[in-house]
């Protein structure tokens, strides 16, 4: 069973950071394009950024580029969001996914598997 982990959520007061970690299985985690995307209240889920596998490239959304940064840590098997100045619009529930064959990033419904998801809730 494949499964990604996410953890790193909690609590925090607006301008401030937090940093996400997933742990997918090795399999996923050396196979697969690997993103981040969130969930609102009230919205739909949208992208927040990704990784492609192929090239090492990534992409953040326009909303959160420049504050937002995806990266991976290969010898912990581990996919980072590093989020930097916070606002309470990114109040969100954050999944962490990964896609054999995406095409476009962007595109949720392109991704495999997704991780349980953590809360990040950013206070005004």
């Amino acid at each position: 069973q494949e499964q990604l982990v996410e953890s790193g959520g909690g609590l925090v007061q607006a301008g401030g950071s937090l940093r996400l970690s997933c742990v997918p299985s090795g399999r996923i985690f050396t196979t697969y394009d690997l993103a981040w995307f969130r969930r609102s209240p009230g919205k739909e889920r949208e992208f927040v950024a990704a990784l492609r596998k192929s090239t090492g490239g990534f992409l953040h959304a326009s909303k959160v580029r420049g504050r937002f940064f995806i990266s991976k840590d290969n010898a912990k098997n581990t996919v980072f969001l590093q989020m930097n100045a916070l606002r309470p619009e990114d109040t969100a529930v954050y999944y962490c996914a990964a896609g054999l064959e995406v095409i476009r990033l962007t595109n949720s419904s392109e991704y495999n598997y997704w991780g349980q998801g953590t809360q990040v809730t950013v206070s005004s």
